[in-house]
């Protein structure tokens, strides 16, 4: 099995439409429809050259399996790395989120411009809060997080942060 991470790219909008299920967006408010879901696409293009951060394609053995990000964001007064993933259903209890996001770090480590990353799941979300376990982060506790951002609605997630100077 090898997972890899391809920037995203215009070819990824079927990826994104495969991701807006209610199934996978069970965690956070549900599908959206075409509009915000294609308003969604052309920030994750925009990332990169905005100096945001960047969206990834997920690949298992070449297949597009998921994505995953990491992005600048305002957290509690400081300037902090924030990611997120999602691995279609064929492809969970694989070990891909886990490979993915061992992957991500070192991407983040990389770019070398905040102290730590951070994940905000759900706190209902236990595959995800065990990802954050397994790769390192810790707990910092509940929070009502904000998702979208601007969007004014508040999710109940956990803080976990990883300290990326850490070895």
């Amino acid at each position: 099995m090898t997972v890899s991470l391809e920037p995203w790219t215009d070819d990824c909008l079927d990826l994104l439409r495969r991701i807006n299920t209610p199934q996978m967006r069970a965690h956070v408010g549900g599908p959206e429809d075409e509009e915000r879901l294609l308003a969604r696409h052309r920030r994750y293009l925009a990332m990169p050259e905005r100096g945001l951060g960047t969206m990834f394609a997920v690949l298992l053995d070449g297949e597009r399996a998921g994505s995953i990000c990491f992005h600048v964001r305002d957290w509690q007064g400081r300037t902090v790395y924030e990611t997120g993933w999602n691995v279609l259903p064929p492809y969970q209890g694989r070990g891909v989120a886990a490979a993915a996001g061992a992957a991500l770090v070192e991407a983040v480590r990389a770019d070398g411009r905040h102290r730590h990353l951070h994940a905000f799941p759900s706190v209902d979300n236990d595959p995800s809060n065990a990802l954050c376990r397994r790769l390192g982060f810790t707990l910092r506790g509940p929070c009502d997080f904000e998702y979208p951002a601007g969007s004014g609605r508040h999710l109940r997630s956990n803080d976990w942060r990883l300290d990326l100077s850490a070895p």
